[in-house]
């Protein structure tokens, strides 16, 4: 267990930044799984205005690194790459 002061500080600010963390990644999950819902609806419209909203929130993630920069460009380009075999 911390003892001193600034470990004690330490552990504080490692649970609030802790926190914001699972908020932001869960935020990123929630617009993740509302353009694949939308993709296996089959609803292209829909799919290309959701993928629209989350490829800045995981460009966001990214910058505030909640995931890594490879996996957010992986993300963005697998969801796009689904979207447009809709249209087809």
């Amino acid at each position: 267990m911390a003892n001193t002061p600034s470990a004690k500080k330490a552990t504080r600010k490692i649970e609030a930044r802790t926190a914001v963390n699972r908020s932001r990644r869960s935020r990123v999950r929630t617009f993740i799984r509302k353009v694949e819902e939308a993709i296996i609806a089959g609803d292209h419209k829909l799919a290309m205005e959701a993928l629209a909203v989350a490829a800045p929130e995981i460009a966001r993630a990214s910058s505030k690194g909640i995931v890594h920069a490879n996996l957010a460009a992986r993300k963005v380009s697998r969801l796009n790459s689904r979207v447009k075999a809709l249209s087809a």
